[in-house]
């Protein structure tokens, strides 16, 4: 069986080629996976925007509805970094309900992934980061209203710390949250995880996987989940322009495959979100997002 994988072509807001965000990755991470044989067109599960109802299970009511109806404010859009127009309000309802897709087929079939998805930095009162909704906290909630899952792991691999599913779930022991994240990057006040390692600037590969390695260990004598949320950010790469550390393509594709593994060899789901990648050069980001969907078709039974 092949990867269930979630795309809607409204991931792409069709921001400038100059903006700080690079928005057209996402168009580009669906022609990255055709070209690389792990689906074709027809193969992509296409989500809806989702409804406000279950975005309100995370969020502020008021904020959610400032963004449905693209009434914003300023400040608001500020922390964001972009403005919440027609087209980024429909993104941000739709990549949230492409993760709510995406955890239920990691229940069905193992383990899913979306092509978006990983906006950390939104918090309950309002978006922050490049973040408009938490589509991952979203996502949570909504599966322990429903009694799908009883108990989730958060686990953030992106090069900053998850501070806004952090605060979120602070009060929340259903869901579980653990970041591993480059100590001097953005934010600069970090919440509190229930996991927390904050890494030195400039790590390689072989320091990281060593460390993921006990982290791994670590989380395993702490949570036992129905669900993994894996936020597979690849700002960890050392050609980010946003990240602080230092691994390779390989790298990437070694910490992917060690995650999935631990998982699955235990029977847990496991559903990735792509996280942060940061560059001008849309395609190469494209390149590396692509590993995460590479190595969890290993793990499709």
């Amino acid at each position: 069986m092949r990867l269930p994988i979630v795309h809607n072509p409204a991931y792409d807001a069709k921001f400038s080629p100059d903006h700080r965000f690079p928005m057209s990755k996402y168009q580009l991470l669906a022609e990255a996976i055709m070209q690389e044989g792990l689906a074709g067109p027809g193969d992509f599960h296409v989500p809806a925007p989702a409804p406000a109802s279950w975005v309100k299970l995370a969020h502020d009511p008021a904020y959610v509805d400032q963004v449905y109806s693209v009434a914003v404010p300023a400040a608001i859009e500020k922390d964001i970094g972009f403005p919440v127009t027609e087209r980024t309000a429909l993104r941000a309802q739709c990549a949230t309900a492409g993760t709510v897709m995406a955890a239920r087929l990691a229940l069905e079939h193992g383990v899913a992934c979306n092509t978006a998805g990983g906006s950390h930095h939104a918090n309950s009162r309002q978006g922050a980061g490049f973040c408009t909704f938490n589509d991952v906290a979203v996502a949570a909630r909504l599966l322990l209203a429903d009694h799908e899952i009883g108990q989730a792991l958060v686990l953030d691999l992106d090069v900053h710390q998850g501070d806004g599913t952090a605060e979120i779930f602070q009060d929340d022991p259903r869901v579980f949250t653990a970041s591993v994240h480059a100590e001097r990057n953005y934010p600069t006040v970090k919440a509190v995880s229930d996991y927390d390692l904050g890494l030195p600037d400039g790590m390689e590969d072989l320091a990281y996987l060593k460390t993921l390695a006990l982290v791994l260990e670590d989380l395993r004598g702490r949570v036992t989940p129905d669900l993994v949320f894996y936020n597979a950010g690849v700002d960890v790469h050392a050609e980010d322009r946003l990240g602080r550390l230092s691994l390779t393509d390989r790298g990437i594709e070694q910490r992917e495959r060690m995650v999935l593994a631990h998982f699955r060899q235990r029977g847990i789901p496991v559903c990735g979100v792509i996280g942060g990648g940061y560059s001008k050069d849309a395609a190469a980001i494209a390149r590396r997002h692509v590993i995460l969907h590479r190595v969890a078709s290993e793990f499709v039974f």
